[in-house]
């Protein structure tokens, strides 16, 4: 059987990360728009980088919870059968053991250089605008997907959904695309485990709702039999 799961923020909410919509939307007095478009970046980096460092200094205060966890369990099962697509941008699937996970709004653990294209694991601030590895340019930028920029490895996640045999969206508000068409592109049965019904709920042939730190081992028990 192959499966292609889709994880949102829920799935990551119930280890202590924040979403973009928690607190009304805002941090530190800003709305997300204002810190996550290229023209946001443009206008006031200072501003941008420090969202993103603090962003990626919270992740030292988390841990992978037991949904991450049941993926690992599908993954040694299904092995290469199972890819795991996520549009969030921290490291928790990977910390849990995942192996076959696809970003495809970028890394907060990864920095990328403008000037010269690299791309570099990247732990610590940016905001001090630190040289690039690669070539001593002090431009490096959170290697995020900002609104109105393409994501990433878009051919690969369609081909995977043209073959799968099960689509799962985990913890997603079904109204950011292209992740909320991806039930329409896939070619088999497709369940929906969210906190409450998203946006796109009456487009999944099965739903189920609650926390995903219960649905998702449940889910897992039930297809390993």
């Amino acid at each position: 059987m192959r499966v292609v799961v889709l994880t949102g923020a829920g799935i990551s909410a119930e280890s202590g990360l924040s979403t973009f919509r928690d607190s009304g939307g805002l941090w530190d007095g800003h709305d997300p728009m204002q810190v996550a478009t290229p023209e946001a970046y443009a206008d006031d980096p200072a501003l941008v980088q420090r969202f993103y460092d603090e962003r990626r200094a919270a992740l030292e205060r988390v841990r992978p919870n037991a949904a991450h966890h049941a993926l690992v369990r599908l993954e040694e099962t299904l092995r290469d059968d199972l890819l795991v697509v996520t549009q969030n941008v921290d490291d928790l699937h990977e910390r849990a053991g995942s192996r076959r996970v696809h970003h495809i709004h970028g890394r907060l653990r990864s920095a990328w250089c403008t000037t010269c294209g690299g791309r570099h694991e990247w732990d610590g601030p940016l905001g001090h605008e630190p040289p690039c590895p690669a070539c001593d340019a002090t431009t490096l930028r959170p290697d995020i997907v900002w609104f109105g920029e393409i994501p990433y490895g878009m051919d690969l996640v369609e081909q995977a959904l043209a073959e799968c045999d099960l689509f799962v969206s985990i913890g997603t508000s079904g109204v950011v695309y292209p992740a909320a068409a991806f039930v329409h592109w896939a070619r088999g049965e497709t369940l929906e485990l969210n906190l409450e019904p998203s946006a796109g709920a009456t487009d999944f042939a099965r739903t189920l709702h609650g926390p995903a730190t219960r649905l998702v081992p449940a889910w897992v028990e039930e297809l390993l039999g």
